[in-house]
């Protein structure tokens, strides 16, 4: 994937500690949909993205049961990257993303069904806390198909809060219920 300049990274509105103020921090996308052709729509997504960041590893598609209201099974993956934004601005990016995909999120009840869904899940030695976002993800670790997808680009990346590593988490997560994998696929 291709690297535009990279911008200043500066602090965003909310609480924030450790290191994302140089030019190369670094943080795990989660992407996910089950309507229309989910890994199309990564494809797009993750290219639109490289415009302006670079995107240095993607993990293999996976397969999981919904959670929520009676939806279609979820396509996920994730997705390491190497920012040239803030945080709020990478979040805006997503999200007008998921905007051009289909996604309504003022139709559609949360945890609904979605041609795309993208979440910053967690970024290296960085917490966040605001109104509009938290890293880690509040529900990174008990969530297969974001934990396992972020563990298989990043195993030893530790959770700043838990201290665990994404590997270690992944270990302990449940083999079946919602939310978990029914298997992969090559990307």
């Amino acid at each position: 994937m291709t690297h535009a300049a990279a911008a200043t990274v500066g602090p965003s509105p909310g609480t924030t500690h450790g290191a994302h103020h140089g030019p190369a921090w670094r943080l795990i996308l989660g992407l996910g949909g089950n309507l229309g052709q989910p890994p199309r729509a990564f494809q797009e997504a993750l290219a639109a993205l490289a415009a302006s960041h670079r995107v240095l590893l993607v993990s293999r598609l996976y397969r999981t049961e919904p959670e929520g209201p009676s939806q279609p099974r979820f396509w996920n993956m994730a997705a390491l990257l190497e920012p040239a934004a803030p945080l709020l601005e990478l979040l805006e990016q997503c999200q007008d993303l998921e905007r051009r995909a289909g996604r309504d999120r003022d139709r559609v009840p949360r945890w609904g069904p979605r041609p795309l869904d993208l979440d910053l899940l967690i970024a290296r030695g960085l917490v966040h806390r605001g109104p509009r976002l938290e890293l880690p993800h509040p529900r990174l670790t008990s969530r297969a198909f974001a934990l396992v997808p972020a563990a298989e680009l990043a195993p030893g990346w530790r959770h700043p809060v838990l201290g665990a590593t994404l590997g270690e988490l992944a270990q302990r997560l449940p083999a079946s219920g919602p939310g978990c994998l029914l298997g992969t696929s090559v990307t």
